[in-house]
């Protein structure tokens, strides 16, 4: 539920050509993309808010492993949390969305995806959030950019919501965060980059062994988006992570963006890898799809 990261050249990894219009569920305009080189299909709607490359992104930072359970916050019509069930088989995955439109999306975009048996989408605020018995491994979040009162929303309100903060601030999601995760489990948020110092000082002191990985658009030029990897519950040091250059002199994808937003590999923000490393191949392992609202 964030804004779009601007200046890529296909939006969202999307393949070249790829996108076809559509209706939705309810008849409203949409159109089709793939991401993850036509791995993940995806409808989206013609008008309002569109996922681009930032979900991707995320979803790639997330270290799960088959049979854990993974919670999307505000995840809109599914980008992060489809590339993510995608990229890790028998993962099962939770999504839960605000906007009715977008989750009746996310459940189509799984089912087009062929992976509805593994997520569950549910709709709904996440400042209700309460976890149940077991916590989940992994919680993503693309929370909106913009602070309340800091900037005039577009008149779209799908846009508006994805852009700016509404009643659920930064804190609110981080504390949603809290209460969904098991002890030691793991978050993995992007947002921009002149705003991780709140996303530091939100984190603390329920998370430690925090992890910055900034997202360059080119190298030489500052950062708009980072992405962040804090540990429930641990009081490891901070880290700040080479992060990954998006785009080379010619405006294209470099190499190591293209592995990740075309080839699903993964970006690596914790254990021992370095920064932006392609994660090995994970098996399949047979699952079922958890509640994102009990927690279970």
């Amino acid at each position: 539920m964030s804004a779009p990261e601007a200046g890529g050249p296909e939006p969202g990894g999307a393949e070249p050509g790829g996108s076809e219009p559509g209706r939705d569920a309810t008849g409203a305009a949409s159109r089709r993309d793939r991401l993850l080189g036509g791995r993940v299909v995806l409808s989206q709607p013609e008008s309002g808010y569109r996922a681009a490359i930032d979900p991707v992104l995320l979803a790639a930072a997330v270290p799960a492993a088959p049979g854990e359970r993974a919670l999307d916050l505000g995840c809109g019509v599914g980008a992060a949390t489809l590339c993510l069930a995608v990229r890790i088989p028998g993962l099962r995955v939770a999504g839960i969305e605000l906007q009715p439109q977008l989750a009746a999306l996310a459940r189509l975009n799984a089912a087009q995806t062929g992976i509805a048996d593994r997520v569950s989408i549910a709709e709904g605020d996440l400042r209700d959030l309460q976890a149940g018995a077991a916590g989940y491994d992994h919680v993503l979040a693309n929370p909106p950019y913009l602070r309340a009162g800091t900037h005039t929303p577009p008149p779209d309100a799908s846009r508006a919501a994805a852009h700016g903060e509404g009643e659920a601030d930064l804190a609110a999601w981080i504390a949603a965060a809290a209460r969904m995760l098991r002890p030691r489990g793991l978050l993995t948020l992007v947002h921009r980059a002149d705003r991780f110092d709140e996303v530091v000082a939100c984190l603390r002191p329920r998370f430690g062994s925090i992890a910055l990985f900034p997202l360059w658009p080119r190298a030489g030029v500052p950062a708009r988006r980072v992405l962040v990897q804090a540990c429930k519950g641990a009081r490891g040091p901070a880290r700040v992570l080479p992060g990954l250059i998006l785009h080379g002199p010619d405006g294209r994808y470099t190499a190591e963006a293209e592995a990740v937003l075309r080839d699903a590999a993964a970006l690596t923000l914790a254990g021992q890898g370095g920064a932006g490393q392609r994660s090995a191949e994970q098996g399949a392992v047979a699952t079922r799809p958890g509640s994102p609202i009990s927690g279970t």
